[in-house]
């Protein structure tokens, strides 16, 4: 790799001393949420988890050049899932950008088959060109333009059409995972934060330990990239959770799940209940063990030229990402990345 010294300063980079704490939401429960949701369930009590579904926030996606092409006789679904951190107008106008930042991002891959899902991590502070406003950060895009912004950055990224997109800010955590009794997360390294200690290990959180665990980065020997491997542990937990069968076959805990959610939760306006019937009926038999957690390729932690802390792409790697995505064979590189 080049020396980190030679990357431009970022548009609106943020100093790691100016960061505060702030939250990174784990995205797979919004699909997890979606395709639970989606199925008998939905088809019984259509009339109340609607109306819960409906107090989320839309926004339109305009179809595009960064849609990319579709290999013919289908690839597959793709959802843009993000976190975000939702900071204060004095916090962002301290840090020379306005709206929130996605601190977390994750690309959800559903086969054409059916049957498994894809999940596609990012660092939040890979480097990349966002559309109109040079290279940065890939989370700065939900700032400087919203999800139509987030989205546009994300197919040109990775060259592959987004079916939809959905938000939702880490204020969502705690109601969700209370919600749901708790969840019971793998735990990769020991650490203390907030007054509580997590212990490497399988260990039951609430949703305000849980919302704590998700955002700890600095007590982490990986530091973010160990961050986002506690996301992910977080959304195996709730993912367990919500497609358990005491959690499917009762219709008062999908819909307080439901209800919790839908507040804190945009999504394009083509994600409307009809889609989620769809999707969920399609993904019904959907397991646990049918849910696989990869990170995108990115290079090493670099420097800008202002000084800005950044992770470097991979382009070799992601090539190789591309092209599955578009082929529709994630099972393939999932094992090629594996050996």
């Amino acid at each position: 790799m080049s020396d980190p010294t030679d990357l431009p300063e970022g548009t609106g980079a943020v100093s790691p001393r100016r960061r505060r704490w702030r939250g990174v939401l784990i995205a797979l429960l919004i699909v997890a949420a979606l395709v639970a949701t989606g199925g008998i369930i939905v088809g019984r009590y259509m009339h109340s988890l609607d109306s819960a579904y409906q107090k989320r926030t839309t926004v339109s996606l305009d179809k595009g050049s960064s849609d990319g092409d579709r290999k013919a006789g289908g690839s597959g679904q793709n959802i843009l899932l993000l976190g975000s951190d939702k900071r204060s107008a004095q916090d962002a106008g301290s840090e020379g950008v306005s709206g929130q930042r996605s601190d977390a991002m994750m690309l959800v891959h559903i086969p054409a088959d059916g049957g498994e899902a894809y999940i596609v991590s990012f660092p939040r502070d890979l480097y990349i060109d966002i559309p109109g406003h040079g290279k940065d950060r890939i989370n700065s895009a939900l700032a400087y333009g919203g999800l139509p912004l987030a989205v546009t950055t994300v197919e040109n990224y990775t060259k592959t059409p987004i079916d939809h997109v959905a938000l939702i800010d880490f204020d969502g955590i705690e109601g969700l995972v209370d919600s749901l009794g708790g969840v019971d997360v793998n735990v990769p390294e020991s650490f203390e934060r907030g007054g509580t200690t997590f212990t490497a290990g399988t260990q039951h959180l609430n949703g305000k330990e849980a919302l704590t665990f998700s955002r700890e980065r600095k007590h982490l020997s990986g530091g973010d990239f160990a961050r986002n491997q506690n996301q992910q542990q977080l959304l195996k937990a709730v993912a367990m959770k919500l497609i358990s069968g005491d959690t499917l076959s009762s219709p008062g805990k999908m819909r307080d799940t439901v209800t919790a959610l839908s507040p804190y939760l945009t999504t394009d306006d083509g994600l409307t209940s009809q889609a989620i019937v769809k999707l969920g009926l399609s993904n019904r038999n959907l397991r646990g063990s049918d849910l696989h957690f990869l990170a995108a390729p990115h290079g090493d932690p670099a420097t800008t030229s202002g000084g800005a802390s950044v992770v470097a792409s991979d382009e070799k790697g992601m090539d190789a990402l591309r092209t599955a995505l578009k082929e529709d064979n994630m099972e393939e590189y999932a094992k090629q990345i594996a050996d």
